[in-house]
């Protein structure tokens, strides 16, 4: 005769796991076997489940928390972005670049469009993407980012490379262009420019187009080119020449209130 097969502890099946840190599948533990019951599973399987559980919790957890650590805006995302609105982004560009191997190959992707075209939206739904593929990602916009430069201008190159700004695989550069440096900024941006160049992935988001980048960079048309020679080396550009998110969910608003 087959010896009997010994009862499952739960309790203490439990504790190993968590005492293992495996705490997804400690939490999920009692469901998995309720519906392995109901449905015989093989103990292979089960066991994959178990696991797969415990992998998927903690990717959750990693995302959550580097999604935050980004300071990237919540809400906007490549799912609910309306390409039938706004026809002049190619929803095949964008899934391109939503396979993020432009940020593995430390490459530029710049942003081009009048305000309210969804270049933000766009920027912060390709930096969630990059985040759920593992790499770091920080965003800022034009202004916040300028006042890190300024406090960071005097320290050495050793303390600069602890800043997020230079250390993250990913840097969101988001709303550049609607003021125009003055020649310390414009310096500051160069060093940065430089020091990132086939380092770390640029998004930028901008009101002006490449040509209008000298007059942006304090009238200076040497750095100017020495930028954008270093940003446009490898980059994909894209122009985004639609209405405004923004006036057509005004003109709906006022529409509403005529009937």
């Amino acid at each position: 005769m087959n010896a009997p097969r010994p009862k499952l502890d739960i309790d203490r099946t439990r504790e190993r796991l968590l005492a293992l840190g495996c705490t997804h599948a400690a939490e999920q533990l009692d469901a998995l076997l309720t519906e392995a019951v109901k449905k015989p599973v093989a103990a292979h399987e089960f066991l994959e489940q178990l696991l797969g559980v415990e992998v998927n919790g903690r990717e959750g957890r990693r995302v959550k928390t580097a999604l935050r650590l980004s300071n990237l805006p919540t809400g906007q995302t490549i799912a609910n972005f309306d390409f039938a609105f706004q026809p002049a982004v190619e929803r095949s560009r964008i899934e391109t670049l939503s396979t993020c191997a432009w940020v593995r190959n430390a490459e530029t992707v710049l942003i081009q469009g009048p305000p309210g075209v969804g270049k933000t939206h766009l920027a912060i739904g390709l930096g969630i993407k990059a985040v759920e593929q593992g790499f770091s990602v920080q965003y800022f916009r034009f202004d916040e980012l300028l006042t890190e430069l300024r406090r960071d201008a005097v320290l050495a190159p050793a303390q600069l490379r602890r800043r997020k700004y230079l250390s993250t695989a990913l840097l969101v550069i988001d709303e550049l262009g609607f003021e125009p440096m003055n020649r310390q900024d414009a310096s500051l941006f160069f060093r940065l420019v430089t020091y990132r160049y086939s380092r770390g992935a640029f998004l930028i988001t901008t009101n002006k187009s490449v040509r209008d980048w000298t007059e942006l960079l304090a009238g200076d048309e040497v750095l100017a080119t020495a930028v954008l020679d270093r940003l446009l080396h490898r980059a994909n550009v894209l122009n985004i020449k639609g209405r405004s998110y923004r006036l057509r969910d005004l003109e709906q608003a006022l529409g509403s209130q005529k009937v």
